[in-house]
Parts: structure tokens; C-alpha cells; sequence
């Protein structure tokens, strides 16, 4: 490490995140990322990475993507973040293409400037249409971390801020059960449940048949609004624009975030039907953002839109899908002892390791080798493996070549089994 990073980090712990900094170093990460470019970090130092974590999905269409960077910078020659409080002519924009490239009767966008801000939107919309206070979510889930959504998360992240939900008002039930799903909602007192089309900070694990439409039909006997969180599984990542196109939901509100700012500018929607968001008919102020829907973020969106629905980058999510899948299972193969599984939907990927924090020495040498991707935090047997939508088939060759050697460094650390040779690096 160079001295300047020694340096900056120790700034770092001194001014921004002591525990965060210091558990970056103790895992062996000492990443300071500099400049970035596609599908490339470089660490302070010079090193490039290979970035399958893309912040959830934030960097879906690459760092500093050009198209993008060219029409915010364009823009910036006549609009600014705009006021909230009035119509703008961007805002609007995006919310009709919201309500056309969205499942259902999805109607109405509000905005926000992240994906917790959009949750709250969703929760908050929810009880003033239904009059009811429950929430239902999924043990595990993960919703943002502000007020009312991180009382929908795991109390991992509730529990810190004294946030941990002590009226009843938030239920979890266990994912893939619709049993408990069913018990949770058949006294009709709940407002909605939030449901993750794939939860992403539980390792992604996947829907079983029939479960998510399921959930939908219980909403609808016991009068509760299905909320599709889509902030990590949307805008094409699983095939289709949205997951949720893919089980044949139609949600009564959206909620979209992260690959929705082109990694660019910060924005968030929640879209919702009209009888869900039938509070901005009546009192359009019961809700203030002074950065939600900025007209800058709305520009860079409606970009980010129109890439993401070009017919070549449908194309390429499919063939990316099923390449890395297939490199996927040859080094499952070569490490069956150790790489157990492959949770996977597109480009939505959790790769299963047989120890209670396999992903965590994976994470290590994938970084001592080039590429970047992150443990799940709920599971940590489990590593987010999240390619983006418009990888090529070099960059896929390439990525799938370092990940065998880390696997199998990793393997060697945790199981003490020498490394096995199938391919060159």
C-alpha cells in the first residue's frame, strides 16, 4: 500500500467512518477508488478492478457512461435541480414514461432522491389509501434506512438507532412461505406488503414457483397493496425491464431506485396506482422533497430509460445470462467442496459457499485478483455477483477467468485443499 493511501485512510477513520474504514482494511479490501470508466474501478494505487458489485445495481449501464455524461452535461447549460414544488417540464417527462414502461395500472410518479426515500413514499401512500397502519415484509428484507423503511428491514439495521418497530405496526414473515404470509394478512388490517422481487441483501434467493403471484392473489383477498421492490432487480437486470414482468405481477406501487440515476445523479420514483396514490388529488404537499425528482436527475433518467430498452442490450442480457452462468458451473465443478451453489435470475446472480462467511474470504482474493463483488450482509455464505447489462463477451472471459483463481484461493484458505489448475489466467 502507498503511503498516500496509508494516509488518506487514516484520515478517513478520523473524519468520515472509523468502524467502516477499519473493517474494509481488516478484510483484507484497502480500496480507495479513484478513477473509474465502463465496467472498471481504479484503486488509488493504480490497481483496476473488474466491478460486478455496481453499488446494487447503481452502475447497471457502466461508471460515467457517456451518453449519460453527455446529456447531464448538456443540461447543465439550462436546468438545475428545478423546485420541488412546482411543475417542470423534465419531472413530468419521466413520470409519463414511469407510467408507460410500468406493469399494470402504475400511474402516478413520486419522486425521491433514493431508494429509502421511495420506500417511505410507498408506505406512506399505502396507509392514507387503505386507513391502515401494518406493514408486511420479509425476514431479512432490506428496504433503505430511513424512519418508517428500515423498520421494514432486518433489525441489523433498526436495532443501532433504537428504530426497531414496538407498536406492531411491522410484520415479517419467512420468503418462499406462503403459509405465514397468509396468517399475517387474514385479520385485513394490513396496508401493504413490501415485497423484494429478489431479496438482494439476503443473498438473493429465488422466488419458488408460484410464490410471488401468490402473494399478490392474498393481497387481493385480504384487501392489503402488493409494493414490488425493484430497486435492485429492475431496469432489465433479470431479462425484462422489471423482475416483476417476469411473474406476471402487476403491483399496486413501485418502488425504483439505484440503476435509475445512471450512477450519474441521484433520483428515486415510487409509482403508484391512482387509488394507491389517491393523496395527491387531495393534498399534492402532504409530501416535500427538495430533491426528489430534481429536473437533472429526471433528464439523466429518462436516458437512462431509453438505453436500457434498446433491443441490442435486451440481446446481451440474455447471452451475458446464460455465458457467465455456463463459466459459472465449470468452476462450481472444479470446486464442488467449497462453491455449493448458484442463485440466479439474468444478471442477478448470488454464488453459495458451504461456510458461514464463505463469501467473505471469496470477496478477498477476487479483490486481490481484479475483480470487485461483496458479501451478502444477511448471509454471508453468499456473494453478490452482479455483471452489468451491457458486459462483453471479452470482458466476461476475462471475468470468469479471475473469479477461478480466487475461488480457489479462497477454497485453500478456509478448507486448507490445494488449488486446482483447469484454466490459464
Amino acid at each position: 500500500m502507498s503511503q498516500e493511501k496509508l494516509e488518506f485512510l487514516e484520515r478517513s477513520k478520523e473524519f468520515w467512518n472509523p468502524n467502516k474504514t477499519q473493517f474494509w482494511q481488516d478484510a483484507g479490501v484497502d480500496l480507495v477508488i479513484d478513477r473509474r470508466e465502463g465496467y472498471y474501478l481504479y484503486d488509488l494505487d493504480g490497481r483496476r478492478l473488474i466491478d460486478v458489485h455496481l453499488n446494487g445495481g447503481t452502475y447497471n449501464l457502466g461508471h460515467r457512461n457517456p451518453e449519460l455524461t453527455e446529456v447531464l452535461n448538456a443540461a447543465t447549460q439550462h436546468f438545475d435541480m428545478g423546485n420541488h414544488h412546482f411543475p417542470a417540464l423534465a419531472r413530468t417527462a419521466l413520470a409519463e414514461e414511469m407510467a408507460a414502461c410500468t406493469p399494470g395500472d402504475l400511474k402516478y410518479t413520486i419522486y425521491g432522491a433514493g431508494g429509502a426515500e421511495a420506500t417511505e413514499l410507498a408506505i406512506k401512500s399505502a396507509r392514507n389509501a387503505m386507513q391502515k397502519r401494518k406493514v408486511v415484509s420479509i425476514i431479512k428484507a432490506y428496504h433503505g434506512h430511513s424512519g418508517l423503511s428500515v423498520k421494514a428491514g432486518d433489525a441489523r439495521f433498526s436495532k443501532t438507532f433504537l428504530s426497531e418497530d414496538t407498536a406492531g405496526e411491522f410484520v415479517q414473515v419467512p420468503f418462499n412461505d406462503l403459509n405465514a404470509m397468509e396468517d399475517a394478512l387474514r385479520g385485513r388490517d394490513v396496508a401493504c406488503v413490501l415485497m423484494e422481487t429478489i431479496p438482494a441483501t439476503y443473498g438473493f434467493p429465488m422466488p419458488k414457483e408460484g410464490y410471488l403471484p401468490g402473494v399478490k392473489a392474498l393481497c387481493e383477498r385480504y384487501d392489503a397493496l402488493y409494493v414490488a421492490d425493484e430497486v435492485q432487480t429492475g431496469l432489465m437486470r433479470t431479462g425484462p425491464l422489471w423482475a416483476v414482468n417476469k411473474f406476471g405481477i402487476e403491483p399496486d406501487i413501485m418502488i425504483i431506485g439505484k440503476g435509475i440515476t445512471g450512477g450519474i445523479y441521484p433520483i428515486s420514483c415510487c409509482v403508484v396506482t391512482e387509488r394507491a396514490g389517491k393523496w395527491l388529488k387531495s393534498d399534492g404537499f402532504a409530501h416535500m422533497s427538495t430533491a426528489g425528482g430534481a429536473e437533472l436527475g429526471c433528464i439523466v433518467a429518462l436516458k437512462t430509460l431509453q438505453i436500457t430498452q434498446r433491443p441490442e442490450v435486451v440481446s446481451t442480457v440474455r447471452y451475458a445470462s446464460n455465458f457467465i452462468r455456463a463459466g459459472l458451473e465449470e468452476i462450481k465443478a472444479l470446486y464442488s467442496d467449497f462453491f455449493v451453489g448458484i442463485r440466479q435470475n439474468g444478471l442477478v446472480m448470488g454464488l453459495e459457499f458451504d461456510h458461514p462467511e464463505g463469501a467473505k474470504p471469496v470477496m478477498k482474493y477476487l479483490y486481490q485478483n481484479g475483480v470487485w463483488a461483496i458479501f451478502s450482509t444477511l448471509d454471508p455464505r453468499v456473494l453478490q455477483f452482479k455483471p452489468g447489462i451491457l458486459i462483453t463477451q471479452s470482458l466476461s472471459e476475462e471475468l470468469l477467468r479471475r473469479v477461478e483463481v480466487a475461488i480457489g484461493l479462497a477454497r485453500q484458505e478456509v478448507l486448507g485443499k490445494p488449488q486446482r489448475h483447469k484454466k490459464a489466467v
